[in-house]
């Protein structure tokens, strides 16, 4: 049976051990991280995040009757470390991001983008003081361009196709600080749309990259149609 957890790959790409805060290895490097597609426990919904290593660093399980609009992305030990939380009475696809289980001061807002004419752009991730503020954000009228990039609040924006695992999140200088990317056996087999790479660079944290990769599961992915 393939081995879900990463193969040679991600340990060529990252031999040094590795950080599941998504800091590298503390001199410059990529975190490579398997992300599985699939709860560890019974009757959830959810994702299980290997490191380079095999060692469980992320988890995320979503009961089938729990509450909808509200995720919580815990490391190996259950603790929590960010809560995802659908906002309420708000048009198009709105989420606010907490540390912990805190239910306060979010610390980031991130928005569905809708645009028939730019389909390459996904998402915006604004700083949580813009999440209550009627501005350019919350009004859509940020856009995938150079000159969204100058936004007061806007810290990152997501490209790509989430559908086909292909994706990356670009920081305000357009670097790539996450992708998301399709995973290989070592002989060559595919694991098809469940299991993929998440390379984290030092210039975001790993918690922050995968609570993206839950966001763009519900905006773009198979959970869209159970967060309602």
């Amino acid at each position: 049976m393939t081995k879900v957890f990463p193969n040679n790959v991600s340990e060529r790409l990252n031999s040094t051990p590795c950080s599941p805060n998504g800091n590298g290895n503390g001199n410059g490097d990529a975190a490579i991280l398997t992300v599985w597609k699939k709860s560890l426990l019974l009757n959830c919904n959810g994702f299980t995040v290997f490191d380079c290593k095999g060692n469980l660093v992320f988890r995320v399980d979503n009961y089938l009757a729990g509450h909808k609009g509200e995720i919580v992305l815990m490391d190996a030990g259950g603790k929590p470390l960010l809560t995802i939380r659908r906002k309420r009475l708000s048009l198009g696809d709105n989420w606010l991001v907490y540390d912990g289980e805190t239910a306060v001061n979010p610390r980031f807002f991130v928005r569905k983008q809708v645009n028939i004419l730019n389909t390459k752009c996904l998402a915006h991730v604004s700083s949580g003081s813009n999440s209550n503020n009627d501005n350019d954000e919350e009004s859509g009228n940020i856009t995938c361009s150079s000159s969204s990039t100058t936004g007061k609040n806007l810290l990152y924006q997501i490209e790509g196709s989430y559908t086909q695992r292909c994706c990356a999140v670009l920081n305000k200088k357009r670097r790539r600080v996450a992708e998301i990317q399709r995973k290989e056996s070592v002989g060559g087999v595919t694991f098809g749309l469940d299991v993929f790479r998440l390379v984290v660079q030092p210039e975001i944290d790993a918690p922050l990259a995968m609570a993206l990769v839950i966001l763009l599961d519900q905006m773009f992915g198979s959970s869209k149609r159970l967060s309602h």
